[in-house]
């Protein structure tokens, strides 16, 4: 990061007695080894738990998921294998009032958000158990209860979803803040410079969060900046890198910034580098090995605890598969559901038809 880029990102993330750690140019926690590089005293052990069991739901979810494409059994899916500390660690961070606006690769934040396993394969077989009537894409997740948006296909489109919410919030004097995701590809969207603008421009309490994978692997292809986390400079939005991989990074970075935009201090540009853990050093990047080792040692953890959790999500897994796969599609006449408040007249004529 340059220095003018790290003086941004030191005025907006370091307010009001915030970490000290948020000043450095990747905020890392943990190390590959699962030690703390970093003081972190504001740890609950307990969440680190919750952490870890909800990235391992997710993982588990997300690898059946891609084995259904495979074979058939779905029509689409695009998962996040690997990158379970920016998609979990980032919705963990969020509290219950905010909403969360996933592209198609975050599916699995309505696990982390307390939705069941059995209604994310519902999802992804469109059955007449399905929230969303099979109406969305498979993998396509909403649901309003947990404040989860649509989850957006188009490159770029729920960053001003994100926004307009985030400004709603604030004209409603509503405490409200709203976390979008997407890739570094985005950044390249006319919808990421709208929203940042809007967003700089009016203040509004919304967290943008890139998770830059490397792609691509020329990234002058994409973009001239040395960082996508300064991008926001132009528009008066802080930016802040954190570790990808280190899912405790995630969470301390967008608590941060949610904290940030609560108190009314606005917008944050979030780059998590998530490094792909198909090279030779993927099992030292893999993000749940990394947490599961700083579980252990502190006694939080144990290989018994591990077997016996991945015995109860397979279990979980292969029943919610089983049902999702054996319930019907949902009748045709819910294409005339949830789009008007009344249902006009020649729309009901041919439901009734």
């Amino acid at each position: 990061m340059t220095t003018a880029t790290r003086t941004q990102a030191d005025q907006g993330t370091t307010t009001r007695g915030a970490d000290e750690a948020m000043r450095e140019d990747v905020v890392r926690v943990l190390s590959a080894e699962g030690e703390l590089v970093s003081d972190a005293p504001e740890l609950d052990e307990a969440l680190v738990v919750d952490l870890y069991r909800a990235m391992s739901r997710a993982r588990a979810c997300d690898l059946r998921a891609a084995r259904l494409r495979i074979e058939g059994r779905i029509g689409a899916y695009f998962g996040a294998a690997g990158e379970e500390a920016t998609v979990i660690g980032s919705t963990l961070a969020l509290r219950d009032e905010d909403w969360v606006f996933p592209a198609h690769r975050e599916q699995t934040v309505a696990l982390a958000r307390g939705g069941s396993v059995e209604h994310f394969f519902h999802q992804l077989f469109g059955n007449a158990l399905d929230p969303a009537k099979g109406r969305q894409m498979p993998g396509g997740f909403t649901a309003r209860a947990q404040r989860i948006a649509s989850a957006s296909a188009p490159t770029g489109t729920q960053l001003t979803h994100a926004v307009g919410l985030a400004w709603a919030a604030r004209i409603r004097r509503d405490d409200v803040v709203a976390l979008a995701h997407f890739g570094e590809r985005a950044t390249s969207s006319g919808p990421f410079h709208n929203a940042m603008n809007f967003a700089g421009v009016f203040e509004t309490p919304v967290v943008f969060l890139c998770r830059n994978t490397g792609w691509p692997e020329a990234p002058e292809q994409e973009t001239l900046t040395e960082t996508f986390a300064e991008k926001g400079i132009a528009y008066g939005v802080p930016g802040v890198r954190c570790d990808g991989n280190d899912p405790l990074a995630v969470l301390r970075v967008v608590k941060h910034a949610i904290a940030r935009a609560a108190r009314g201090e606005g917008a944050t540009l979030v780059e998590a580098l998530a490094q792909p853990l198909d090279g030779p050093e993927g099992e030292r990047l893999d993000p749940l090995v990394r947490l599961r080792r700083y579980l252990v040692v502190r006694g939080h953890w144990s290989d018994e605890a591990d077997v016996e959790l991945d015995r109860q999500l397979q279990r979980e897994v292969d029943e919610a598969v089983a049902t999702a796969s054996a319930a019907s599609p949902p009748p045709r006449a819910t294409m005339f559901d949830d789009v008007f408040a009344t249902l006009p007249g020649h729309l009901r004529d041919q439901r009734d038809h």
